[in-house]
């Protein structure tokens, strides 16, 4: 069975030793990990936070976004350069974690548009961009794991075709893709052959409801979610990412207007349901 992760974001945005607590419960439930955000400046609780899910027996992942002032598909060689400097600052958060995944749509600025398509030359300058972060992650040994999201968060990148066409312009074996069933069920036909495309490059999966609240309660395909997964032999981690309003701040942020599902439940179902799936598919 694959490791099965669950991302904090559905209680909060931060790291602070407020979570033990949590992260107790999470490896009472059966977890093999958690995943945390990188936003926190406090390099101290990152490296604490390590430390503690380590002594737990928990494994941890990381995931992180960009903002308008640091956008590596940016004309300006500044904001490119910012870009790469919070990506290195994002790696050194990750290996206080002592982790060795870093997810997310880091490739560009959340939410960010210009109005019209991508263009070649923003896939060249983000892949420039990554592949220089890539080398610093590289003596971590840390792999970064990029995001395609649906429409209304990106422009560069919504299906796994263009999130191949990026982690080629990066030319980095640390440069690699991470596939979310939400975003999926968005932007994608079908989820098989999408999971094909990515194959070769796919390092974590994200296992995210339409409504990003339980996975199991809504209208993803499961069956071909999980069926897509075993057919191309996936052996990373399943790790559940659902929101609430918990954390206000970071809700507003990525409009989050009301509760999907109690955090808790996510958790509990959705570690059972992971395990069924699994079972079922021969994950």
């Amino acid at each position: 069975m694959n490791k099965i992760g669950f991302n904090v974001l559905a209680w909060t945005a931060a790291v602070s030793d407020d979570l033990f607590p949590t992260i107790d419960r999470l490896k009472g439930i059966g977890y093999d990990g958690v995943e945390f955000y990188l936003g926190a400046p406090d390099l101290s609780a990152y490296q604490r936070m390590g430390n503690y899910t380590k002594s737990v027996g928990l494994e941890t992942t990381a995931v992180m976004t960009l903002g308008k002032d640091e956008n590596p598909v940016s004309q300006s060689a500044d904001v490119r350069e910012k870009a790469l400097d919070k990506i290195k600052w994002g790696v050194d958060r990750a290996h206080a974690l002592n982790a060795k995944i870093i997810c997310g749509p880091f490739h560009s600025a959340h939410t960010i548009f210009v109005n019209r398509p991508a263009l070649d030359e923003e896939y060249i300058r983000a892949g420039e961009v990554l592949h220089a972060a890539a080398e610093y992650a590289k003596q971590a040994d840390i792999v970064f794991a990029l995001e395609a999201l649906n429409r209304f968060e990106c422009y560069l990148c919504n299906t796994m075709e263009q999130l191949t066409k990026l982690i080629r312009a990066a030319d980095h074996p640390n440069v690699r893709a991470m596939f979310d069933t939400h975003h999926a069920n968005i932007e994608e036909k079908k989820y098989g052959p999408a999971l094909q495309t990515i194959a070769p490059v796919l390092a974590h999966v994200h296992i995210s409801e339409n409504d990003r609240g339980t996975p199991g309660d809504g209208q993803v395909l499961w069956d071909d979610a999980f069926a897509g997964l075993a057919k191309i032999q996936y052996k990373g981690w399943l790790t559940i990412e659902a929101f609430s309003r918990n954390d206000p701040d970071f809700a507003n942020a990525i409009g989050v207007w009301r509760e999907f599902s109690d955090p808790w439940d996510i958790a509990e179902n959705g570690y059972k349901f992971i395990r069924e799936m699994g079972e079922k598919h021969g994950l």
